[in-house]
């Protein structure tokens, strides 16, 4: 595996997921390239530094040992490889303060280093939430891969910190830096929120959450078809997002005792909210985890699930995959995994790889709704 060499030190990282042979590494050239700016400026043990977006731990366990360090980002599966980054080189005593994206990270900060999100809401809200929190000189400097740097990054970091100068292409990365200026406090636009008929729900979505604008189309094929059980179940909504799903399942199914997790914070915190505006105290366990992986086994009735088919930037059906194993080994013998995807994508053929028994269940030009049975 390539080894990360920077000024401040010589790790070993893997991502998390891991895959046997992923030909895929836990850094690039944009985060060489920021541990190399932040170098130049010159920092020590007293430098308060934030970093943002931080997929794999590359920045923040290069950085932990040297400065007063603070990592936020809305992954949680990010979260979990920077805890195994830092254990595999011996850094995992190493000082540092991990918020996620749902909570806001108090400085104030002397530097501020971003890896720019896929997804821009969230960057726009993680910058507004920096107001208040930069020390006098402070710079915030944002970088990505040029092929996945979007102009509109540079305009966020000019409307919320200051003017913002765009570095030399090094790699095929850039940097974005921006002076931090006196501002008015802004107004943030999120969270947002859609509303839908059936079910009648309000929907709150915090800036990072999947279709935030609406409800996405392989959801709205997935949810006249839920199942609707006379008896007790224990399901739970896999990769749950807003909580749209199992929000839904429990209105159907008053005795059943719903889970709801993701991997990410602020798709939790949106689950969490609109599970209390629709259904108030009733009981549920709403979490963040690495899928079903801290679920025991044979504790599951149903799992419903709209499986995603990417991480960060890379396109594919791995994490679906490993969704589709969790789910397995979490159902009781005759439990039921009932999932949503893309016709293209061909599910029926991998879940009848784990599955004793796979059943189409509705179909459109576009999306199949299949149940699969332990």
């Amino acid at each position: 595996m390539p080894v990360l060499a920077s000024p401040f030190a010589q790790l070993d990282l893997v991502r998390h997921p891991e895959q046997r042979e992923d030909p895929l590494q836990a850094f690039d050239a944009a985060d060489e390239y920021l541990l190399a700016h932040l170098h130049e400026q010159g920092v020590g043990a007293d430098s308060r530094v934030l970093v943002l977006n931080d997929s794999f731990g590359a920045l923040a366990a290069s950085l932990a040992p040297h400065v007063r360090l603070t990592s936020s980002g809305d992954s949680h599966l990010g979260f979990i490889a920077l805890e195994r980054n830092l254990e595999r080189n011996g850094l995992a005593e190493a000082p540092l303060t991990f918020v996620p994206a749902s909570e806001t990270p108090q400085g104030p900060f002397d530097h501020v280093l971003v890896r720019v999100p896929k997804t821009l809401a969230l960057l726009e809200e993680q910058l507004i939430r920096l107001h208040g929190q930069l020390a006098p000189g402070a710079k915030v400097v944002a970088a990505g891969m040029i092929k996945h740097l979007p102009r509109a990054a540079g305009d966020l970091l000019e409307k919320y910190i200051g003017p913002m100068q765009a570095s030399l292409a090094v790699k095929k990365a850039r940097l974005l830096v921006a002076s931090a200026e006196q501002r008015p406090a802004p107004a943030s636009p999120y969270p947002s929120r859609y509303r839908l008929d059936k079910p009648a729900l309000t929907l709150v979505n915090h800036a990072n959450v999947f279709c935030r604008e609406g409800l996405d189309i392989g959801t709205r094929a997935f949810l006249p078809h839920l199942p609707q059980i006379h008896h007790a179940v224990r399901a739970a909504d896999l990769g749950c997002g807003n909580g749209v799903l199992g929000i839904a399942f429990a209105l159907l199914n008053p005795q059943a005792e719903l889970t709801l997790v993701d991997e990410s914070y602020m798709a939790v915190q949106s689950a969490q909210e609109n599970w209390q505006a629709a259904l108030g105290e009733r009981p549920v366990d709403i979490r963040p985890d690495d899928g079903l992986a801290g679920q025991a086994a044979d504790s599951l009735d149903l799992v419903l699930c709209n499986p995603p088919f990417h991480q960060q930037q890379v396109v594919g059906d791995f994490l679906a995959w490993r969704m589709f194993q969790q789910a397995r080994a979490a159902l009781v013998t005759g439990g039921e995994l009932w999932i949503v995807g893309n016709r293209h994508l061909g599910y029926h053929a991998k879940l009848k790889r784990l599955f004793r028994g796979v059943e189409q269940v509705a179909a459109n030009p576009k999306f199949v709704v299949l149940k699969a049975t332990k």
